[in-house]
């Protein structure tokens, strides 16, 4: 593992209840899979309700004043709504340049209360009236570390509300093909803090990016689609870790006209070996690094992660490698559900379709 990866800082088991998404396969996008607010949320009126991936209500009378999130991914979309000044406190914070330009200094000014997981005292204390979950810790079974019960969350002042998109993945039950999760949770949580303007607008805009490509290349058989490979650089290199086809990569790898050579393994994320990666032998490699704070540090890093692909005997004589089809996009906005799924959807397709993709 290299030093900069801030989410994984406990169990391997955490990215998958991080990153897994809930979308329903379909083709647009369009779909309601994550369950958006009630039609009221479509003017921003309240009360506004939501429900959590087993059908709990949450109802609101009014915007949230002092908001917790679980990690970057629920505090981004919040920054991204324009809510990011009601957001008192996170876990998971992002590491330094991770979000773009303006959030970033944002996210620096939000007060950490957990490198990983929030401790159980201290979310509880915080003073907050919501807390947004990234996690799966529903009764399903597991959970993230000592979470509080719903008694406690009610007992202490504090509404709980999940991220759909990344904390359903227990009870997803089909290939995630679309970003509608992502989408719907954008459309939610700009219910509940009283941004749907917004919130209606990234939604709008990553729709349009993501017709674009399927326009230009969504007639492309099958067949004819390009197989392409996620190379998990720093989840390390000894056995690769993979993402299956219920993580929202695989959506943005299949939004953008390729096909994922694990999505036939069933969940989110899976250890194969090498062995299984050379039998797929992929048209294409995506670098995938996480951020390391600047252009420079990045560039070094996806810059290791080819060497290591071009020298070691067990890739080098993959077709990609040996073609040099590899793609230099980081890891957070293909594997983390958020606004710039769709952004990478459109850069994955540029360099599969040269000259068809705008």
């Amino acid at each position: 593992m290299r030093s900069r990866v801030w989410w994984r800082t406990t169990a391997a088991v955490l990215c998958g209840l991080l990153v897994a998404g809930c979308g329903d396969g379909g083709g647009s996008g369009d779909g309601d899979q994550a369950g958006p607010a009630d039609d009221k949320s479509a003017t921003g009126d309240y009360p506004v309700t939501v429900t959590d991936c087993l059908g709990a209500k949450a109802t609101f009378s009014k915007a949230p004043e002092r908001i917790v999130t679980s990690n970057a991914s629920s505090l981004e979309l919040l920054l991204r709504l324009g809510a990011g000044d009601n957001v008192i406190g996170t876990g998971f914070p992002p590491g330094k340049g991770t979000l773009p330009g303006e959030l970033d200094a944002q996210a620096r000014q939000v007060k950490v209360l957990g490198q990983s997981v929030i401790p159980k005292e201290k979310l509880l204390g915080s003073g907050a009236d919501l807390y947004i979950d990234t996690f799966a810790s529903m009764n399903m079974g597991g959970g993230m570390g000592d979470a509080p019960t719903e008694e406690e969350f009610k007992a202490a002042g504090i509404k709980h509300i999940y991220l759909k998109s990344t904390a359903c993945a227990a009870q997803n039950q089909r290939p995630v093909t679309d970003l509608s999760a992502v989408e719907a949770d954008i459309t939610s949580l700009g219910a509940v803090t009283g941004t749907s303007a917004k919130a209606k607008e990234l939604v709008d805009g990553m729709k349009k990016k993501v017709d674009a490509v399927r326009k230009a290349v969504g007639r492309t058989a099958e067949g004819e689609r390009p197989t392409y490979f996620f190379f998990d650089y720093d989840a390390g290199t000894k056995q690769p870790t993979v993402v299956c086809d219920r993580q929202v990569a695989n959506a943005v790898i299949t939004l953008a006209g390729a096909r994922n050579v694990f999505a036939d393994c069933d969940g989110d994320y899976q250890q194969v070996g090498w062995e299984d990666v050379i039998s797929r032998n992929p048209d294409w490699i995506q670098l995938g690094v996480r951020d390391r704070g600047s252009e420079a540090a990045n560039e070094k890093a996806f810059d290791e992660a080819r060497k290591w692909l071009k020298s070691h005997p067990a890739t080098k004589g993959l077709k990609a490698v040996k073609e040099g089809h590899f793609l230099r996009i980081g890891s957070e906005r293909t594997t983390i559900a958020g606004v710039e799924n769709a952004d990478t959807v459109r850069e994955i397709a540029k360099a599969l379709y040269p000259g068809k993709v705008g």
